[in-house]
């Protein structure tokens, strides 16, 4: 899987190779992630993970002002739950069950943006949207105070994760970037198929960056 994203990065990169002006970049943040959870009946709002996004790629103009933008990103997803404020007062619950819950999950992932520029002041407003593809590489899950390695595969998580992306942001003529960004996830990341739910992931970024 790892091999199919990098491919369809170097697909799209070498699609692009003749074309005039293309230039790269980098962006870097902070990553606010949550899982929406629903569960017969019943959704679960938990509280952000935070964690870092980390993205490099290309900038390839097609029309004035208009501009696709393949890249490749690292992106720390999850979400923060505290057990205690979702179980009645009335149940009774394990003692030895933690009440705070951590999932931290790590993504490699290849987003493919369309992107407009828009001049105001001294750079350019810019837009973006389009599809990413991204695998599960990494993980941790923490209950209270022990922590251990996710589960990818039917026992756990999925790791094949796939969504749409929004970008806002501003550009110095000098090339630096601040941006916001959303990612949406359409997956369903219950390895079990939704047997007992869904759950997807939903990640708002801030950043900044450097186009060259």
């Amino acid at each position: 899987m790892k091999k199919l994203l990098l491919g369809l990065f170097l697909a799209v990169a070498v699609s692009f190779s003749a074309t005039a002006q293309l230039s790269y970049g980098v962006r870097a943040g902070v990553n606010l992630a949550k899982i929406s959870v629903k569960s017969e009946g019943i959704t679960i709002n938990p509280s952000n993970n935070v964690g870092f996004n980390l993205t490099a790629y290309m900038d390839a103009p097609i029309a004035p002002g208009l501009s696709i933008q393949p890249g490749i990103s690292l992106q720390n997803k999850g979400m923060k739950f505290d057990l205690g404020s979702f179980i009645d007062d009335d149940w009774e619950v394990d003692e030895d069950i933690a009440d705070k819950y951590t999932l931290s999950l790590m993504y490699l992932e290849v987003p493919v943006n369309l992107v407009y520029y828009l001049p105001a002041g001294s750079g350019d407003v810019f837009l973006g949207a389009g599809p990413y593809l991204g695998i599960g590489i990494g993980g941790k899950e923490k209950y209270g105070s022990v922590s251990e390695d996710v589960t990818w595969g039917d026992d756990g998580f999925k790791r094949l994760d796939a969504g749409a992306n929004f970008l806002l942001g501003y550009k110095l003529l000098n090339g630096f970037t601040i941006n916001a960004g959303y990612g949406l996830g359409l997956m369903n990341m219950d390895g079990e198929g939704g047997e007992y739910g869904t759950a997807k992931n939903r990640v708002l970024s801030f950043g900044v960056g450097f186009q060259f």
